[in-house]
């Protein structure tokens, strides 16, 4: 059964730059549909979420923020348990930030001052140190580049079904050069297409999307061996290096 988590926060606006608060939530959780004056970061601890933001998904994998901008009706679903810092980011400082949602991959430096204000229990930084520590935060996630999707997408005529057939077989190792001959054009103009249309290589693309897609298998208790095969890799050991590239964590830990 869904549980339904509604987060309540007693200001109209910030009381100090940042606003930060620890949720720890259970299997299968739904927060309602909700809105906020100020910009929000959504930092997944351990665990994963996919948020809905004006009626656009996104995903949030270990190590990942989701880029919540004020005024933006926002819900949440979490299949397994999740710890997730929630930053919000006083509305002075938002306008700095991208107009739309987005992902956004936290520097050590920011996390470790996010953590440091979390392990000495500051919810609101009101000293005058912790003010100047919030801000550098601040300059720091300002200088952090940001996605539009965690897995971008493209509408682009040649691009477009290809990305579209390996959504639903993301375990399909057919090479950029086989299909560029499928949809009749060449392995270089696939290639350039992929830079300007996703901002990366079609290898990167795909290793986002089959680490985004092992998520729920996992999560349905499969074994690591069976989310290595059905996400096209040849041996666990080389799904195990992926995954642990994205997430900072193994497939064995991240499922406890």
């Amino acid at each position: 059964m869904r549980n339904s988590r509604r987060f309540h926060y007693p200001y109209r606006s910030l009381p100090g730059p940042l606003l930060l608060r620890y949720e720890a939530l259970a299997v299968d959780t739904e927060s309602a549909l909700h809105q906020h004056p100020w910009g929000q970061l959504a930092f997944v601890e351990s665990g994963s979420m996919a948020f809905l933001i004006e009626e656009q998904p996104f995903f949030a994998p270990p190590g990942y923020a989701v880029w919540i901008p004020p005024k933006m009706d926002h819900s949440s679903h979490n299949r397994r348990e999740v710890q997730c810092r929630l930053i919000n980011i006083a509305e002075r400082y938002t306008p700095m930030l991208p107009k739309s949602p987005g992902i956004v991959r936290l520097h050590p430096l920011f996390i470790a001052g996010v953590e440091d204000l979390f392990d000495r229990g500051i919810e609101v930084p009101d000293t005058a140190a912790d003010r100047r520590l919030a801000r550098v935060l601040i300059d720091k996630l300002l200088a952090t580049p940001m996605l539009s999707r965690f897995v971008p997408q493209s509408e682009d005529r040649l691009l477009g079904p290809i990305l579209d057939a390996l959504q639903h077989h993301p375990g399909d190792n057919t090479t950029l050069e086989q299909w560029a001959q499928r949809v009749h054009t060449t392995e270089r103009t696939l290639s350039r297409r992929c830079r300007d249309e996703l901002g990366m290589s079609f290898s990167q693309w795909r290793q986002r999307l089959r680490f985004q897609q092992s998520i729920p298998l996992l999560e349905q208790g499969r074994s690591v061996q069976q989310v290595a095969v059905a996400m096209g890799y040849a041996s666990a050991s080389a799904f195990i290096a992926m995954f642990q590239q994205f997430s900072g964590t193994t497939p064995q830990k991240f499922r406890r």
